[in-house]
């Protein structure tokens, strides 16, 4: 039993979602089948959803109903024009309220529940969604349900599948953040992808193996020891890190296992090739990410719906600063503790300073010393993400003393130095 209870405490977010899967399963057979009519589809994953959330969340579910219940009677009563500014900001403001509130209790040093943390995870997820289908309305992608009698030929957001997109049980607890086309495409039948099983079983595997890998490389992961040495304190705060990296692995490849269960993230080659994948919903694959080799390339492949969100959020609408306008909105997005604060600023220097080092150093170098410059790259960004992911996931002072207590902390001070003098010299 208490190796069932260490199992359940460790891993509550992946098991929720495992739990869900056979769900997923059976509406994927029903829909291929042709058992569901359009009306009991979306019915289906919505309830799912709502259910999902109540036995997640309990009492807290209601931060995702109130959300989902008001941007509901925007996209019914406020102009198309008006839509994306208004959900923007109630939105923002309701997930600000509570993310202060989570900042009090650990102010406070008042326990915080599982539940409370579900909630605002999943009430993040779903601002993703809600100024998705905004933006998507702002830029006549579809029509409102105030225009839908004109919409010309666009999709229509309308209120059963609006409520389906918003509550669904396979991007409530973990995203990927998937276009409200996308999900009534296959909702619809309009896509008919092939059984995803094999699939399935095979990613589920590989979510095994990260996280053994993540138990081995914790177990011997002692914080006490990280001033023993200049090494040895650098490779223990690498393997925390790694450790929380891998976490964050392990949950989006679980979110798009529940996802292709159900069938969405089947992708078709569109110049009509033969190329067919179920990697649409990938949130950000192990291997290829860990092996980037500069923070700008690291940056495009981590969480890769989030990124692309962010950038047609806040990046490409920004006329000054868009970089660092991005991330200081993705502090804001993530509560706006110490840590992610210290976190993200750093993150949005070591960006920077790439972007001019590459421009001014890469093209001079041979093949050969652009082998080495790209190894030392890799190795540069590996310290960096460690400093950035302590700092973040420990969201407090803690972190910041822990890379205190270690010369690591010296790469972003580097990057930050290198940036201003690039800066001047460009």
């Amino acid at each position: 039993m208490d190796s069932v209870s260490y199992l359940w405490e460790q891993h509550q977010f992946l098991l929720h979602q495992c739990f869900s899967l056979p769900f997923a399963f059976l509406f994927y057979f029903l829909v291929k089948r042709g058992h569901l009519s359009m009306t009991l589809r979306y019915l289906l994953v919505a309830v799912g959803g709502s259910v999902l959330a109540v036995v997640t969340m309990g009492l807290y579910s209601s931060l995702l109903f109130t959300s989902a219940f008001v941007f509901t009677l925007l996209v019914s009563c406020v102009d198309p024009a008006d839509i994306h500014t208004c959900s923007f900001i109630i939105q923002m403001c309701w997930q600000t309220l509570w993310h202060l509130r989570l900042q009090l209790q650990e102010c406070y040093q008042e326990p915080v529940c599982f539940r409370f943390f579900a909630a605002l995870s999943s009430l993040m997820l779903l601002t993703q969604r809600i100024t998705s289908v905004s933006m998507d309305i702002q830029e006549n992608q579809v029509m409102s349900m105030r225009s839908a009698s004109f919409s010309g030929g666009k999709p229509p957001v309308t209120l059963l599948p609006l409520i389906s997109y918003l509550l669904s049980f396979t991007t409530l607890l973990g995203g990927p953040l998937c276009s409200y086309g996308h999900f009534v495409s296959v909702m619809e039948g309009v896509r008919s992808p092939p059984s995803p099983l094999r699939v399935v079983l095979l990613k589920l595997a590989q979510v095994a193996v990260l996280e053994s890998v993540r138990s081995c490389l914790w177990y011997f992961v002692n914080i006490s020891d990280v001033e023993s040495g200049v090494l040895e304190g650098a490779f223990l705060l690498w393997s925390l890190a790694l450790g929380f990296r891998i976490r964050y692995y392990s949950h989006w490849k679980v979110s798009e296992c529940l996802n292709n269960a159900a069938g969405f993230g089947f992708w078709e080659d569109p110049s009509g090739g033969h190329s067919q994948t179920w990697s649409g919903l990938c949130d950000g694959d192990f291997w290829t990410t860990e092996a980037s080799s500069s923070m700008s390339e690291f940056s495009r492949r981590w969480n890769l719906t989030t990124a692309l969100w962010l950038r047609r959020l806040v990046y490409i609408r920004c006329s000054h600063f868009p970089l660092l306008t991005t991330f200081v909105f993705s502090m804001w997005w993530h509560g706006l503790h110490l840590g992610h604060c210290v976190g993200f600023s750093t993150w949005a220097f070591s960006v920077k300073a790439d972007h001019c080092v590459h421009r001014c150093l890469l093209p001079q170098l041979s093949p050969t010393w652009r082998k080495v410059y790209t190894l030392l790259g890799w190795v540069n960004t590996q310290m960096l993400l460690t400093c950035i992911v302590i700092t973040v996931e420990l969201r407090d002072l803690s972190g910041l003393r822990l890379l205190y207590q270690s010369y690591i902390a010296l790469f972003p001070l580097a990057h930050i130095i290198l940036l201003f003098v690039s800066l001047k010299f460009i």
